[in-house]
């Protein structure tokens, strides 16, 4: 029996949730109806054709995408917190980026971050091409990090394992890397560490 009332956000949310499990090609009007247990038409009341659907959800993740909001008492340890919720956000909604950059609205979709990475920055005391320099540098770590880290989760199982490839010969006088470089990387511990030493490099006095 279908729904007798609907709303536009409960079809949003609903085709949020399918384009997440399974992609934007696994979003069909009849998938989206079946999981709303409503008539395709109805669905078509509330937002128009797919192009239309689309176009609403990538709205949607761009507007959500914009409240960041920096944390920490000088502008480093702002920025890192930037960079750990810009992270953050584009990890949990992997598909529905994909979106957004399909439809060309990736440059608008990073803005709110890149003006509060430029308030940061400036509050450090760089300007002008110094400046432009460390946003961009700042904004090209955080998604080539994300990059790749999820084409390592997507990569099937290796035989051997990487822990495996390691050779113990490799390190002969500093046998704590050795065992180091055996265990699994933590992305997260990782990606701070990157992340804050571009930062401390980015923000220091220039050499004279």
């Amino acid at each position: 029996m279908a729904r007798s009332t609907l709303t536009r956000d409960e079809v949003l949310d609903a085709a949020a949730s399918l384009v997440k499990q399974h992609g934007p090609a696994a979003l069909t009007m009849r998938k989206l109806a079946a999981e709303l247990g409503t008539a395709v038409t109805s669905i078509y009341w509330h937002v128009g054709n797919r192009e239309s659907l689309l176009d609403a959800l990538v709205r949607r993740t761009v507007e959500e995408m914009g409240a960041i909001r920096p944390e920490g008492r000088t502008p480093a340890d702002r920025i890192l917190s930037v960079a750990r919720t810009l992270r953050h956000e584009l990890r949990e909604r992997p598909h529905l980026i994909a979106m957004v950059h399909e439809r060309g609205l990736t440059e608008r979709m990073f803005l709110p971050a890149q003006q509060a990475l430029v308030h940061e920055v400036h509050a450090a005391g760089l300007r002008g091409a110094r400046a432009a320099d460390a946003v961009r540098a700042i904004q090209f770590q955080i998604v080539g990090f994300l990059l790749v880290e999820r084409n390592r989760e997507r990569a099937p199982a290796q035989s051997p394992a990487e822990s495996e490839l390691r050779d113990p010969g490799a390190a002969p006088h500093d046998p704590a890397l050795a065992r180091a470089l055996a265990r699994p990387a933590d992305p997260e511990r990782l990606f701070l560490v990157s992340v804050r030493a571009l930062v401390r490099a980015l923000l220091a006095p220039p050499a004279r």
